[in-house]
């Protein structure tokens, strides 16, 4: 073929591509970090926190009842929501000395650039990096894995060392130290809690959560003003309300729920900060934006009596447990012109679902192995798809102490005994003639307090063979 020739094919594919992603929505992806069920307004009508903004996309958007996180823990559920992939099929425990996501692994971050997407992450990673030092760079991470741009941090505002990182740099490596804290009146997990380590000079933790906001703000408002027209996908990981709960002064008592109140108030604020910048941008009629937490509260039932507000909304158990409140997270839809207002659905959906979901919006194909565990949910989003057909039929999730548990339809076994998490007791050793693990029918017993393990054994054997199959 003649050389001529050739770049002409090449110029003509380049223009194609540039000319179908620009028909292409721009997404936003708000995650925030160990907020409950019951949090928002929008899911609980008794909260006692005020969250206007999360509350307004509601409103304006579909709010789904029965959405779950790919793990209750941190760096689980964001492994399924980047990969598509159950967590339980990577070692995502070793994200402390390198990547958990390999190289070849398909991310919703790289299939949207392949589409012809702009992408950015801003925030908490959590899923590893190649380290050796922070004075040297930091590959395996998000612009090693389908983003172009990252301004973040490694893991939570808990977990030393405490630095930035502007794509494979450290903007200052941890040369300080900082000493641990707790906060009286709270569990040693809660309030104003952090660990003792390494710190960098340009670090405070209470500007992390206002640092990202801005981030965020200033990647929109450079997209906005880029001759490029490239669609934006923008994940913007929030590494609150997640410990330590740090409201800044404007926002201290702004709520009866306590200090952690107070931080969830902050927290709405700054997604009504970055909302606000998609509309000043002109960006907003043509954006998805979707809104999830990556577990469940650090609240427990005490906090609930003391304080009249129940973070996990009715649920049973906490985050990283294998009851409900660990892994039942509320998920928000908007998209304007797309998605019908002020909408619910209790299709079964998954994080892993998000790499489906993504792939068909931007008109995308990936291989099989890349979406067995993940469905598009494009046809709910666009109210297509009855609610009485469920998309995806069946959810595994893994706990904080790798307890698994497996829905189909209204039925939920999970193949241990105690909470598997924070809970106590996390486990229970079963006697001879007992349970050996939990089955519960959602459906009549949402607390899962009626346990019919021995009295459904045919429910069990199938839930059973039907976890085993999957995690073959």
């Amino acid at each position: 073929m003649p050389r001529l020739t050739r770049l002409l094919l090449v110029f003509l594919s380049g223009l194609a591509l540039s000319m179908s992603a620009a028909s292409l929505p721009n997404i936003l992806f708000i995650l925030v970090d160990d907020m409950g069920y019951g949090d928002p307004g929008c899911y609980n009508p008794k909260s006692r926190i005020a969250t206007p903004h999360i509350d307004r996309l509601a409103r304006e958007g579909l709010r789904f009842t029965d959405a779950h996180s790919a793990g209750a823990l941190c760096h689980p559920s964001r492994y399924g929501l980047l990969t598509g992939q159950h967590p339980f099929r990577a070692d995502v425990n070793a994200w402390r000395t390198r990547p958990t996501i390999v190289e070849e692994r398909p991310t919703i971050a790289s299939v949207l650039g392949r589409a012809g997407y702009h992408t950015a992450m801003v925030g908490k990673w959590h899923l590893g990096f190649a380290e050796n030092g922070y004075d040297q760079p930091l590959p395996g991470g998000p612009v090693d894995r389908g983003f172009d741009s990252f301004l973040g941090i490694r893991a939570s505002t808990d977990i030393p060392p405490y630095f930035y990182i502007r794509n494979r740099m450290a903007v200052q490596p941890p040369t300080r130290h900082i000493e641990a804290n707790n906060t009286e009146g709270w569990s040693p997990i809660q309030g104003a809690f952090w660990r003792s380590g390494g710190i960098a000079p340009d670090l405070k933790l209470q500007d992390v959560l206002p640092r990202f906001t801005d981030e965020a703000i200033q990647v929109i408002q450079r997209r906005a003003r880029v001759d490029d027209d490239r669609p934006l996908f923008l994940y913007l990981a929030f590494p609150a309300p997640h410990t330590p709960w740090l409201p800044a002064a404007e926002f201290l008592g702004k709520s009866p729920a306590g200090l952690y109140g107070d931080f969830m108030v902050m927290v709405d604020a700054m997604i009504g900060r970055v909302l606000e910048a998609l509309r000043t941008a002109g960006m907003e009629g043509n954006t998805l934006v979707l809104f999830s937490s990556d577990n469940g509260p650090t609240w427990y039932e005490e906090d609930v009596q003391r304080l009249g507000h129940d973070s996990a909304g009715g649920w049973r158990g906490m985050k990283s447990d294998a009851w409900e409140a660990g892994h039942r997270i509320p998920f928000i839809v908007r998209w304007p012109g797309k998605v019908r207002p002020c909408t619910e659905s209790a299709q079964l959906l998954c994080f892993t679902d998000m790499l489906a979901t993504f792939a068909e919006i931007a008109g995308m194909d990936l291989e099989a192995d890349a979406t067995r565990d993940s469905t598009s949910m494009l046809p709910v989003f666009l109210g297509r798809q009855p609610e009485d057909q469920p998309l995806r039929r069946t959810l595994v999730v893994p706990s904080g102490n790798g307890t698994m548990t497996i829905r189909s339809g209204p039925w939920k076994l999970i193949n241990g005994l105690g909470s598997g998490g924070f809970s106590k007791p996390a486990r229970i050793r079963p006697e001879p003639d007992g349970p050996q693990g939990q089955l519960y029918h959602l459906a009549r017993d949402p607390g899962e307090t009626d346990n019919l393990w021995l009295k459904e054994p045919e429910v069990v054997k199938r839930l059973q063979d039907e976890l085993a199959a999957i995690q073959r």
